[in-house]
């Protein structure tokens, strides 16, 4: 496991190729996971473990990624600690009584191992399936996951959120902080069950301008990578459009920073601190291009991607819904094929 080439990328060494794998690979782009996922309500597929085991192993079927993605949702630890929420198609999740005021803030506790028991049977089978492969674990970050339980849903403002980061900067600070210790619970459960690295989603961060972020939300992102750091598993930090962010998203004690497709490869280095690898970034509309595109823009990502410290090739965001999985296959064996050393 320690010489799969994901994890040595992760840790800026040696690799034979560059690794590759896909946010969103397991799940809504491949038509057995419709199959399977057919009647079956978001939430429940993922408490589920029989079914997070097929869904997660799915896509390693077809591709030939170097890692394996936890299949969940954000949202997930959230609903097992109380909140009443649930995830609408075509809408994402929505919260039934959003959290706005101190004694909202004040229902919100820890995370228990018991509160996820489909979690630890899901990795742990998982792990036994996977062999050599390396499972990534995840959860949301704490400002992404505010947003949700602030705006009540998904948001293109988020204005709510702000309101209360710039107005109630106290409250705001016990809800983030509430929301780090959940996020560090469930991420330790999924790495204690055998996860070999794990990826913080801080999706909609990028809404938040440097100063903010280094004020509002750095400190409880740091603390969530500070308390996985005894086990020694990679940390990956991605958000979206937080291109102005890389840097302090590398200082909020990531081992990759992961870049989303504004971003080219070689400016990120310059963003992001020495002793940092990058994960990214190929824009994930590009794959309904002709191949040849698709192709020319590939190897420009690895060629850019050589100038940092270590680079396991992703999209720059997930996999979107109407994605070819042909045309992911391609680009998998493209990446080994064109990085070989």
């Amino acid at each position: 496991m320690e010489d799969s080439p994901f994890l040595r990328a992760c840790r800026r060494r040696p690799v034979p190729y560059t690794p590759v794998w896909f946010m969103r690979q397991a799940g809504r782009s491949l038509p057995e996971y419709l199959r399977v996922r057919e009647g079956v309500p978001m939430l429940e597929a993922c408490a589920r473990p029989d079914m997070i085991i097929e869904i997660t192993l799915q896509p390693l079927r077809r591709y030939a990624v170097d890692a394996a993605i936890f299949f969940s949702d954000i949202v997930v630890p959230l609903r097992a600690v109380g909140v009443d929420l649930d995830i609408k198609p075509g809408v994402g999740p929505v919260v039934a009584d959003p959290i706005r005021s101190p004694e909202g803030v004040a229902a919100l506790r820890r995370l228990t191992p018991d509160d996820v028991p489909f979690v630890t049977e899901a990795v742990r089978g998982l792990v036994g399936e996977l062999g050599a492969t390396p499972l990534i674990g995840f959860a949301g970050g704490p400002f992404t996951l505010a947003s949700y339980l602030i705006e009540g849903g998904p948001s293109k403002n988020h204005e709510r959120t702000k309101a209360m980061m710039y107005g109630e900067p106290q409250l705001w600070d016990r809800l983030m902080g509430r929301l780090a210790d959940i996020t560090i619970d469930y991420l330790k459960v999924q790495v204690e069950a055998g996860a070999s690295a794990v990826q913080l989603f801080d999706s909609w961060v990028g809404a938040v301008g440097p100063q903010d972020y280094r004020a509002s939300v750095l400190p409880h992102t740091r603390r969530v990578f500070q308390a996985l750091e005894e086990y020694g598993v990679p940390r990956i930090h991605f958000g979206v459009g937080t291109g102005e962010l890389l840097g302090l998203m590398g200082e909020a004690g990531a081992d990759v920073v992961g870049v989303d497709w504004r971003v080219p490869l070689d400016e990120a280095v310059h963003r992001v601190e020495p002793g940092k690898a990058l994960q990214g970034n190929l824009d994930p509309a590009l794959l309904f291009a002709p191949w040849e595109v698709i192709e020319a823009r590939a190897r420009d990502v690895l060629a850019r991607g050589r100038t940092a410290e270590g680079h396991v090739f992703n999209l720059g965001h997930g996999v979107l819904p109407a994605t070819d999985p042909d045309v992911l296959a391609r680009l998998a064996d493209l990446v080994h094929e064109a990085s070989a050393s």
